[in-house]
């Protein structure tokens, strides 16, 4: 009996020694991202353990804007930045010194992320839709974000100049919020999950929906050329945010109706999930869901688009285009 426990006990520590040898060899990654459901398959591939399962251990390292994304993929803070593109990425990139590596996030008719806000005086003094936004006061995070590109868009579209806007950067959204809240400013650029909460209370006035009035490629997974040289490490990400890219499109996305997910057997479990990393509600996530390719695809040419804007405005150096910050080798063009 002695000796049987004794090959009983020998089986058990050896399973244990393979698990954890499993363990050590599963490759490290860190991800900057935002609490945006703009980065819901990134949410999802986590907590549902995609990532685990294509052999990687990773950390989610969290940001309030998106320039700060793309600085520490730069320095090695993290290994992949997924977010808004903005001037200074693209500056980055133009260096050589980022990479993009996939799409993210995209606006879109009919699914409500990006959104144009009044304060309160502002509105009651006949600030009701985006087109009014020319010679006012707007806040945003940073001159050249994503924000700025969506305001530049908006003016093109109804024919006032930029310059026209009185830009506030004030470097997070939720000095952008605070800001539009006290009145310093007219109106605010914010992404919904940011912006109901100063809606529920009776904080700010909703405009208008970027997506709804100029549709973009928003966001992208990006990286070192450092990080690129491990091949099996950026393949295994890309392929475990793919399964998620595609059941977040198929179970949530597909379900919408007028910019809302049900609620339902089948969403809510991804629905908890993307709840739970941007610090949300399940009720308030449901009208926040961003759109996102189900494979994954990039926008090539409208990111061509943005450089050659942010380079006309100034913000965005010279000498590059998409062709130059895209990894071919792992980017899917649309």
């Amino acid at each position: 009996m002695i000796g049987i426990a004794r090959l009983a006990a020998a089986g058990l520590l050896a399973i244990m020694a393979m698990g954890t040898a499993r363990a050590e060899d599963a490759l490290k990654a860190k991800i900057g991202v935002l609490r945006l459901s703009s980065s819901a398959p990134v949410f999802i591939a986590q907590d549902k353990g995609y990532f685990r399962e294509a052999g990687l251990e990773v950390e989610l390292k969290f940001f309030d804007a998106a320039q700060p994304i793309a600085v520490a993929t730069t320095s090695g803070d993290v290994d992949f930045g997924v977010t808004a593109f903005t001037a200074g990425l693209y500056n980055l990139a133009g260096k050589g010194v980022l990479k993009v590596i996939g799409g993210m996030s995209r606006e879109k008719a009919g699914y409500p992320l990006i959104g144009y806000f009044a304060s309160n005086n502002a509105y009651a003094a006949g600030l009701k839709t985006p087109k009014d936004l020319a010679g006012k006061r707007v806040a945003m995070t940073q001159v050249g974000s994503s924000f700025h590109y969506s305001l530049g868009l908006l003016a093109d579209k109804y024919g006032f100049k930029l310059s026209e806007v009185k830009i506030v950067p004030l470097q997070s959204l939720s000095n952008a919020a605070a800001a539009l809240k006290g009145e310093t400013v007219d109106a605010a650029l914010l992404p919904i999950s940011t912006a109901r909460k100063l809606m529920d209370d009776g904080g700010a006035k909703f405009l208008g929906w970027v997506g709804d009035e100029t549709p973009w490629q928003l966001g992208a997974v990006f990286a070192s050329p450092k990080t690129l040289t491990n091949k099996v490490l950026v393949t295994k990400l890309l392929g475990a945010l793919a399964r998620a890219d595609r059941e977040y499109h198929d179970v949530i996305l597909a379900a919408m109706k007028d910019g809302v997910a049900p609620i339902n057997d089948k969403t809510k479990p991804l629905l908890e999930i993307i709840a739970k990393y941007t610090n949300l509600q399940v009720e308030q996530v449901v009208g926040n869901c961003a759109y996102i390719d189900p494979d994954g695809k990039l926008d090539v040419k409208n990111v061509d688009n943005q450089i050659k804007w942010l380079q006309e405005q100034g913000f965005a150096d010279k000498g590059f285009d998409a062709d130059a910050i895209i990894a071919k080798e792992f980017v899917k063009p649309d």
